[in-house]
């Protein structure tokens, strides 16, 4: 069994601002690329046994389409909070809402936004593995371990990577040819 808590990061799945350029940009939906990307997201999961017992979503079209679009990969009794809060929130601001998670909760995903969710990945981890995690694509997904053993503990260079996955380094696994780049 695992001792410490675990954190997924994963940033929403590419939206579809084409299609009403007027949109307020909180109400964007996600593009058919988007859809496409985050179903190898949710096979990564079910493959992987990744199961969070609570996710942690922007209040946000895409991010809240994101998970949907993982409702099959996901345990059917997990908790999902939509919280405004978490719209483009700031990596400090992210890691302020995960210390207050209860120490009972063994894993945690979190559905945001980027710069905020790629600077979180980066500081959470020591300097010598930052590397890993060199951008923070749609539909990308970081998979920490925390090396403290409390949700309050949480902080810089307090976490070891354990997956780092886009939709990209999927298909490319798989030997499928990519029709556009992740952005």
């Amino acid at each position: 069994m695992r001792r410490s808590p675990r954190l997924l990061l994963l940033r929403h799945a590419k939206s579809d601002v084409a299609s009403d350029p007027t949109m307020r940009d909180q109400d964007r939906p996600l593009s058919p690329k988007g859809r496409t990307s985050i179903a190898l997201i949710a096979d990564h999961l079910v493959a992987a046994g990744l199961e969070p017992d609570l996710v942690l979503c922007s209040s946000a079209v895409r991010t809240r389409e994101t998970v949907a679009h993982l409702a099959h990969a996901l345990p059917s009794s997990v908790p999902v909070l939509v919280e405004d809060q978490l719209y483009l929130a700031e990596a400090n601001d992210l890691l302020m809402r995960l210390r207050q998670v209860d120490d009972g909760v063994p894993s945690v995903l979190v559905v945001g936004h980027n710069p905020g969710l790629h600077s979180l990945a980066m500081g959470l981890l020591s300097p010598p593995e930052r590397h890993r995690v060199p951008t923070f694509p749609t539909a990308a997904l970081a998979v920490h371990d925390l090396t403290v053993p409390r949700w309050s503990e949480i902080g810089p260079a307090s976490t070891r990577l354990v997956d780092f996955v886009t939709p990209r380094s999927l298909r490319e696994a798989a030997g499928t040819p990519e029709q556009a780049t992740d952005v």
